[in-house]
């Protein structure tokens, strides 16, 4: 199964982690820059739309070049399942919340993501799927291949999955 560009990339980044204290992490700082967002230039302002943002910017894709997670709602096409790669936008407590859809369980009722302010950091996480709003697929790009199921277990560990 081939990865997405995007997807590669966004891997490249797992444990990236914000700095705690008044030392802001220039790898997240500089998601804000590729998402045409210079001004922000800090680790605390919720970045995981400029992680995907950024992530997107590399491969050569445009980005929603927008702060919210929402803003992904309205990027790319729509696609009804969940593909390897596509983008993915949940409602949880607090706002929305965006990331790349990496597989699905075997149940069906878990996505997982991996993306960016998930703890603090660049890691997968297990997200119910119907908490998912929408999942988006680059517009200039024909369709890529549905997620995998996977054993979520095979992502369980302290620097990957909560």
């Amino acid at each position: 199964m081939k990865k997405p560009a995007w997807l590669e990339i966004a891997e490249s980044y797992i444990g990236t982690t914000e700095f705690k204290g008044i030392r802001h992490n220039p790898i997240i700082v500089g998601f804000w820059k590729l998402i045409k967002r210079g001004g922000i230039k800090d680790d605390e302002t919720p970045w995981c739309a400029a992680f995907v943002g950024g992530c997107l910017e590399q491969a050569g894709i445009v980005s929603s070049r927008f702060e919210s997670a929402a803003s992904y709602l309205h990027w790319g096409a729509e696609v009804r399942r969940p593909l390897l790669g596509c983008v993915a936008v949940v409602s949880r407590p607090g706002g929305n919340h965006t990331f790349f859809v990496v597989g699905i369980s075997s149940d069906g009722r878990r996505v997982i993501g991996l993306g960016g302010n998930q703890s603090d950091k660049v890691r997968y996480s297990l997200f119910d799927i119907a908490t998912v709003k929408g999942f988006r697929w680059p517009e200039i790009l024909p369709l890529g291949e549905p997620a995998p199921v996977v054993n979520p277990a095979l992502f369980l560990n302290e620097t990957k999955m909560d």
